[in-house]
């Protein structure tokens, strides 16, 4: 492999893990939205990435999370239903934070094989100078 292709297949992972971070923090920015029980719940996002032929990989795609949420009692709020319920999502605020950890250190060590390949480009150009 040469430093330009672990350089693509980092930047593949750095893409990919982006675009985790992006998902995992939009689904802890809207834990707690609150619908009426006639909407559907916030749907948690989960990016779905697959391994690319040339290597590398790939978002796939994002699949959504349940429309049903949890139905919590909270009489008070001012969209609860005549019964007093109102539609949470159903997100879990600790997988949230592992999957948060995960993609962020995945993102760090991407960052660091580009930032090491390029080292290695510079220093073979400083060879050949001189």
């Amino acid at each position: 492999m040469t430093i330009f292709g672990a350089i693509g297949i980092a930047s593949t992972g750095l893409t990919v893990h982006r675009k985790w971070l992006d998902a995992v923090s939009d689904n802890i920015a809207n834990v707690s939205t609150v619908r009426g029980t006639d909407e559907e719940a916030f749907r948690a996002r989960y990016v779905v990435a697959q391994e690319m032929a040339e290597g590398g990989v790939q978002v796939a795609g994002v699949v959504l999370g349940d429309a049903e949420g949890r139905v919590v009692h909270d009489p008070d709020h001012p969209l609860a239903d005549a019964q007093g319920y109102v539609r949470m999502p159903d997100v879990d605020m600790s997988s949230q934070m592992t999957q948060l950890v995960m993609a962020q250190r995945g993102y760090q060590a991407n960052a660091a094989v580009v930032d090491r390949a390029k080292a290695s480009y510079e220093a073979a150009l400083q060879i050949g100078r001189s």
